[in-house]
């Protein structure tokens, strides 16, 4: 098993990366978690890039999504309605600074970047910031989670492309990032360029990161692919693998779990923006969520920027703060 035979071969692993690894190695599971803050990690020096301001892969349906709106509607009231009076969130918990779960804290309970976004939003609905319950799901199981009616919605990390809003509805963009390759620091693999020939490349199933590596792979062994993200920076520990592609944004959180890794490449390949996913036809919630993340730009005490400030600006230091919305016509 790998959890017995890998754990002496893990390069910088300790405290956190001892978190990291219970966690990418957990099932899915059902959690409903009170809410309880703590303060934002200190500066890890991984030297991460942020992503590129200008959308390099902007087809036309990305991030155009529904006006704002406070009322209610068939979604909001079967979500009020049912005997669970919870919003229920498919969240990861084994992405440290987004939904993680620190064991070194007392219970536990999920917490990061993309958990107080899921909060927001759950106060917005029923008025009430633990109103909710949290489903751990892997990420190639996102958007199987939201059409089986699983999750109401997903706040994981989910890049808004054209392809998935066949299947998914999404809010605006809440988050620009991109991806980029993440490797040993004393690796000669320079980004995502020919250094990646012959080399052994890890990404998670149903990930941006798995399709542009299938479009262009620099001669990459890319049959490597993983349930979630994490996955793919243990079997980097263990040296299963040389290199993994993801979010420069979760890059830069695995890169604070393993100071002997690092991002490699100048700048992010891509740019990309986190949406909140939902049920197709979905229209009500969409705008109610689309209300909040109004909000939650705006509100510089308790709002995006405090979130961001406590979570992730140690390791991606100083951004403009989140993309503009784009609405439909």
């Amino acid at each position: 098993m790998r959890t017995r035979r890998g754990t002496a071969r893990l390069r910088g692993w300790g405290g956190v990366g001892a978190m990291g690894l219970a966690c990418a190695l957990a099932g899915s599971l059902v959690l409903a978690l009170p809410h309880k803050g703590v303060g934002g990690a200190k500066d890890d020096g991984s030297g991460v890039t942020v992503a590129a301001p200008s959308r390099a892969d902007a087809d036309d349906c990305n991030d155009r999504s529904l006006r704002p709106s406070g009322k209610d509607g068939p979604a909001i009231d079967a979500i009020k309605n049912r005997e669970v009076k919870k919003l229920i969130v498919g969240v990861d918990q084994n992405s440290y600074r987004w939904g993680y779960r620190d064991p070194n804290k007392p219970g536990g309970e999920l917490e990061g970047f993309d958990i107080d976004l899921a909060r927001e939003i759950a106060e917005e609905i029923f008025g009430d910031r633990d109103a909710i319950v949290f489903r751990a799901i892997p990420t190639n199981q996102r958007i199987p989670a939201i059409k089986s009616g699983q999750v109401d919605m997903v706040v994981r990390t989910m890049t808004v492309n054209c392809e998935r809003l066949e299947d998914v509805d999404f809010s605006t963009g809440y988050f620009e990032t991109g991806q980029q390759v993440l490797a040993p620091k004393k690796s000669d693999i320079t980004g995502y360029d020919s250094s990646l020939k012959g080399k052994k490349v890890c990404s998670a199933a149903g990930s941006i990161a798995l399709e542009e590596l299938e479009k262009k792979s620099f001669g990459a062994d890319i049959s490597t692919t993983v349930p979630n993200q994490l996955d793919c920076l243990v079997r980097l520990q263990l040296g299963e693998v040389d290199a993994v592609v993801t979010d420069s944004a979760l890059a830069a959180s695995q890169a604070a779990q393993d100071p002997t890794v690092e991002l490699k490449g100048e700048e992010p390949f891509t740019t990309e923006h986190y949406g909140v996913a939902m049920k197709k036809g979905s229209d009500d919630l969409v705008r109610r969520v689309n209300k909040v993340l109004d909000e939650y730009r705006e509100d510089k005490k308790d709002g995006w920027q405090k979130s961001y400030d406590k979570w992730l600006k140690s390791g991606l230091g100083e951004v403009p703060g989140p993309p503009d919305p784009e609405y439909r016509d």
